[in-house]
């Protein structure tokens, strides 16, 4: 079974962001694998360890994907690991693009059996990204699922809905996001940490992305801190919620 795994970067929480006339500062960020994408590494191995023979190839698209975060997807067990290299991304579709292409120049015609992406990214959330990369691909598409099993046919997957969980019957091959839950992805210690060091990271080059249906334009920063005031009477705090244009009186 041939299993790739789309990872990409976020922001560390403790990290600091600054804002620089309407523009963000990332120049003191710590960069991690984003938390979902663990999710979606993990059951990758997984399916590799129980259908012996898988491939997984782990895949970032970013201008400098770090090396800690695909050497980490590789002592994870992921076999091989693939920077894809492009222009700044401006938007999900944009990175859907790019890793479509990506996949497509790896695998050829023949594309893998599963595609697995996190959910979302910690630092945008907008989730987009693997439903895009599945209709890009000619793929069907479900997810974020909190559960997976597979008899290297078909699969029977779980996810969260509006008042209970979805049971889904599919079969290869299947673009899923993972969700939290999934599984619990497994700490790397200093023999797999060393081991993904000596295993060379493979770099391509992806063309210049069609033009982003999303732009920043700017960006500012949220007070932490906002006045507050305490009103003493039901009619003081009328009176300021009228001031304020948040209350209007009606007129009978």
């Amino acid at each position: 079974m041939n299993i790739a795994v789309c990872i990409c970067q976020v922001p560390d929480l403790p990290s600091s962001v600054a804002v620089v006339d309407g523009a963000l500062d990332l120049s003191r960020v710590a960069w991690v694998m984003n938390p979902y994408d663990e999710y979606a590494v993990e059951e990758a191995v997984r399916l590799k360890e129980q259908f012996p023979g898988s491939v997984v190839i782990a895949l970032a698209a970013a201008p400098e994907a770090g090396k800690e975060l695909l050497q980490k997807a590789l002592a994870m067990g992921a076999d091989r690991a693939v920077e894809v290299r492009s222009l700044p991304l401006q938007d999900s579709f944009q990175a859907a693009w790019v890793l479509a292409e990506a996949i497509r120049n790896i695998y050829g015609k023949e594309l893998p059996e599963l595609v697995l992406c996190g959910r979302e990214s910690l630092d945008l959330q907008n989730g987009s990204v693997p439903a895009m990369l599945a209709g890009m691909l000619g793929m069907p598409f479900t997810g974020p699922v909190t559960a997976l099993r597979s008899d290297g046919e078909r699969l029977e997957l779980e996810r969260e809905a509006d008042g209970g969980m979805e049971c889904i019957d599919a079969c290869y091959p299947l673009v899923i996001s993972t969700e939290k839950g999934l599984n619990i992805p497994r700490k790397t210690g200093i023999r797999q940490i060393m081991e993904a060091r000596k295993k060379s990271l493979e770099i391509i080059s992806a063309s210049v992305p069609p033009d982003p249906l999303v732009r920043l334009r700017s960006a500012e920063l949220v007070l932490s801190r906002k006045s507050c005031c305490f009103a003493a009477t039901p009619a003081e705090l009328a009176g300021l919620l009228h001031q304020a244009g948040l209350f209007k009186t009606v007129q009978e």
